[in-house]
């Protein structure tokens, strides 16, 4: 009996300007196998990352608020190469959350461009502050947020997903959304 050939995703370098859309049904299940699939290949981690992010997307889908929620699924021609969401950490904290961008997305300000709608929303739905944590190790994401006026609150080590790891909390203040003053058309 021949197996059928089994098809690796595509590495092909990808259109210049990805389109950012919502979440629909499907999407989260790749950002759980994408994050379990890339970290394990870029740093060696093991599958209790993907049963995190599995909890984080699992979490997001059954509380999921428009009001105060966001996210976005990066595709061009018709496959996802990144996604970010914006949780309600707090009436006035926003968390940013599992931010990725695919190897072939790389280096386009994909990851920024993503980063900035987060905020962009947060500021817009009135939240004072975004935080989010990463690891130190996550270089180029730390540079990015750090780009975006976010600061290292808190940094401790931790053992998981198979690795020796420092975790981090980063925030950023957020500008008050410009409103119209009282009585003024």
């Amino acid at each position: 009996m021949t197996r059928p050939a089994v098809t690796a995703p595509s590495s092909s370098p990808i259109a210049p300007s990805p389109e950012l859309r919502s979440l629909q049904p499907g999407d989260m299940g790749w950002v759980i196998s994408e994050h379990g699939r890339l970290y394990h290949a870029e740093y060696g981690w093991d599958s209790r990352f993907e049963a995190l992010v599995a909890d984080i997307g699992a979490r997001l889908l059954r509380r999921f608020d428009p009001r105060c929620e966001g996210a976005w699924i990066a595709e061009c021609d018709g496959r996802r190469v990144g996604c970010a969401f914006v949780v309600r950490k707090s009436a006035r904290t926003a968390q940013l959350r599992l931010l990725l961008v695919t190897p072939d997305a790389r280096g386009m300000g994909l990851g920024a461009r993503l980063t900035d709608t987060c905020i962009a929303f947060a500021q817009a739905q009135g939240y004072h502050r975004m935080v989010l944590w990463t690891n130190e190790c996550l270089h180029t994401a730390r540079a990015l947020y750090a780009r975006r006026g976010f600061v290292l609150d808190r940094s401790e080590p931790y053992a998981d997903f198979g690795q020796e790891l420092v975790g981090e909390t980063w925030s950023l203040r957020l500008r008050a959304p410009a409103t119209p003053k009282k009585g003024l058309r």
